[in-house]
């Protein structure tokens, strides 16, 4: 190489070397200047009370309404008809459907497109086996003053009572919105049916119906999460759901001609059935940082410590090459691309039975911008025997669409989260399961996700597991926050 090549290309790299200090120094979010909101008064004991009695009713769906125990939906209704009379003095309530409510909070200025705030009334069941594990027993809504415990402690009577919490006060308080609110508690959220059963698609339907378009749904999805690794980063991170993965069960059937197993060909159905998932299992969808994933990077990229951002800064240069490796950590690679899951298998009925057909279960979570008859097509692709049949199962659901994050309700949330604690990173971020909030596209763009509770990730993660419980510290800032929410966003106001 030419001297004078080596020279000029050393000193470029000099230079930029040089320059890493001051690109990092300036590679941060800009200081926001927050003004301080009124104080808000909550009644914490009150919520500790309703929300441990709220655990004691169990409200388990079921997928057939015909086999649902409709007097426990019953009981949860007086219950809060006992503990919050001036929603139900003051608000008209319709019971859409079986067992869903809906209450309408009129507002001063018919003009104006309403707000929702959605929650799900219903539980998942306990898993077999599992009871014994609980330090508390799952419905009995102990409060040990550290944390409430139970089935539904974190999804979602917890948002439900908020948000009851949050109207009764306002009413109480003497408040009057500007705009409509709705409050829309769906009663089979948990048992992902997508048809008229459905509470929030009959809501929905209901709204529709009478030519009422929203201004902005918040429904459960996203938490404040505290983030701490030492010398990177110490802040709270409260991710925003702008959207939600889809959702499809196929099973994959491969035939063959049975028979005794003492006459066994060498491979089986099953046998077959083996080679089939080892290609779908071979070639998972590709994983790429969308701009909805990058958002996010670069929201955590630029709050990490000064010295982080030596190599953070030069976060967009690193991109292909940390796709690549979050690809290969499952949590992460779930934010980055359809998900695939064998869950389930099936064959003989009998040991000394040759199977005359084999099925596996395979589970997608969708991306956005991808759809049902995109799985489909790839599993086509992929699956070298064309001899194969899939079938859709019931339940499925494409993807939701995607909220902007630049819209009067998006930058409410974020307002009000940096004014209740400026060490907070407000993100957008994508729902790995599902929520009520989807079946809303159709009256509304802006749809949020977000449960302002401060739960650490250990916690969250006992949601719909054993010991699902909320902390009592949470409870006073995830009301405050309700109450902020329904005062702004209900008024004409932007942020």
């Amino acid at each position: 190489m030419d001297k004078k090549l080596k020279y000029a290309i050393g000193a470029v790299a000099g230079a930029a070397a040089a320059s890493l200090p001051v690109r990092a120094a300036f590679y941060r979010e800009k200081p926001v200047e927050e003004t301080p909101m009124p104080e808000e008064y909550v009644d914490v004991d009150r919520f500790r009370k309703n929300l441990s009695d709220a655990i004691k009713i169990r409200t388990i769906a079921t997928k057939d309404p015909a086999k649902m125990n409709w007097e426990v939906f019953d009981e949860f209704h007086a219950f809060l008809r006992e503990r919050y009379p001036l929603m139900h003095e003051k608000l008209t309530l319709t019971e859409v459907t079986r067992g869903s409510l809906m209450f309408r909070w009129q507002g001063k200025d018919p003009s104006l497109d309403p707000i929702a705030l959605l929650s799900h009334q219903d539980v998942v069941p306990i898993s077999e086996g599992t009871w014994d594990d609980w330090t508390n027993p799952p419905f009995d809504g102990v409060d040990d003053g550290e944390f409430i415990w139970g089935r539904g402690a974190l999804d979602m009577k917890d948002h439900l009572i908020g948000v009851c919490e949050a109207a009764e006060a306002l009413l109480a308080e003497g408040f009057e919105p500007e705009r409509d609110v709705y409050f829309c508690f769906g009663h089979n959220e948990e048992v992902m049916s997508a048809d008229k059963t459905n509470g929030a698609v009959c809501m929905c339907d209901y709204l529709a119906e009478r030519g009422v378009h929203l201004d902005a749904v918040l429904d459960e999805g996203g938490a404040i999460l505290p983030v701490n690794v030492k010398g990177v980063i110490n802040k709270d991170l409260a991710g925003i759901g702008i959207a939600e993965k889809g959702y499809v069960d196929v099973e994959v059937s491969v035939f063959a001609k049975g028979g005794h197993s003492s006459q066994s060909p060498n491979h089986t159905a099953l046998g077959k059935l083996a080679n089939v998932i080892r290609d779908i299992e071979n070639h998972q969808f590709k994983a790429k940082i969308t701009p909805m994933m990058n958002e996010l990077m670069v929201k955590i990229t630029k709050n990490v410590s000064y010295p982080v951002r030596l190599v953070t800064c030069n976060y967009k240069l690193m991109k292909p090459a940390l796709a690549k490796a979050m690809s290969y950590i499952p949590p992460a690679a779930s934010m980055m691309r359809t998900t695939t899951g064998v869950t389930m298998a099936s064959g003989s009925p009998q040991p000394n039975v040759l199977p005359q057909k084999a099925s596996a279960i395979v589970n997608f979570r969708i991306y956005p911008g991808q759809t049902v008859d995109d799985v489909i097509a790839h599993l086509k692709k992929v699956i070298r025997n064309k001899k194969v049949e899939l079938k859709i199962l019931p339940g499925w659901k494409n993807p939701s669409a995607i909220s902007p994050t630049d819209s009067r309700a998006y930058r409410w949330i974020e307002k009000i989260s940096m004014s209740m604690n400026p060490n907070t990173v407000v993100s957008p971020y994508l729902v790995m399961g599902g929520t009520d909030a989807c079946h809303y596209q159709d009256v509304c763009e802006n749809i949020y996700r977000y449960s302002p509770f401060r739960v650490s990730t250990a916690l969250l993660l006992t949601t719909h597991g054993t010991n699902e419980r909320l902390p009592v510290a949470a409870i006073e800032n995830g009301v405050a926050f309700f109450k902020r929410y329904i005062r702004c966003v209900s008024s004409s106001r932007d942020a």
